[in-house]
């Protein structure tokens, strides 16, 4: 099942022999971030962030009013998460943070050794079709569009995991993810 559900991976050999893995679980809203996020946090008692916390009140606002962000809305945002994944860096501690991180700027942001990208990958429709049983959440069902129009997926120049969303459970997903990263 592990190979209809990874579909790509670059990371290098001995990728963590010197570092340990901080996950960038990405992707766009409702690709199933956080609870594969949480899985893995449970099973391997990885630090953890959600990286909607880290939002200020100007950006949740916005976009509950149905207002797709701007990178000039996003930087602030992106720096405080990349102080988090610096913090984890330091204390030598495996994490994982969940972070939209659609463009490779974003990205370029958040890279550092040891950090890889999880990309939640799924179709416009498969992403829909979960969003459309979540409540509660301030980035709406509307906005999904907006994200898909910016979205670049990593490159093969990125480290980097794929995850085929919908091709199995949250907790087989983090189960295909740690695999792919040799925990």
């Amino acid at each position: 099942m592990t190979s209809t559900i990874i579909t790509a991976n670059t990371i290098p050999t001995n990728y963590f022999a010197h570092a340990k893995p901080i996950i960038v679980l990405m992707g766009v809203c409702g690709s199933g971030k956080s609870t594969v996020a949480q899985h893995l946090v449970d099973h391997y008692g990885m630090k953890y962030a959600e990286a909607d916390d880290f939002h200020p009140q100007a950006n949740i606002d916005k976009m509950a009013a149905g207002h797709p962000l701007t990178d000039e809305d996003r930087w602030p945002w992106l720096d405080t998460i990349a102080a988090w994944i610096d913090e984890r860096v330091a204390a030598g501690e495996p994490a994982v943070v969940t972070c939209s991180a659609l463009k490779k700027i974003y990205r370029d942001k958040l890279r550092r050794q040891g950090v890889v990208f999880v990309y939640m990958q799924g179709t416009f429709d498969e992403v829909m079709e979960r969003l459309s049983h979540r409540q509660g959440h301030f980035m709406k069902p509307s906005m999904l569009q907006s994200q898909f129009d910016i979205l670049e997926e990593p490159d093969d120049d990125e480290i980097h995991v794929n995850v085929h969303i919908g091709q199995a459970d949250p907790e087989h997903e983090a189960m295909a993810v740690a695999d792919a990263l040799g925990l």
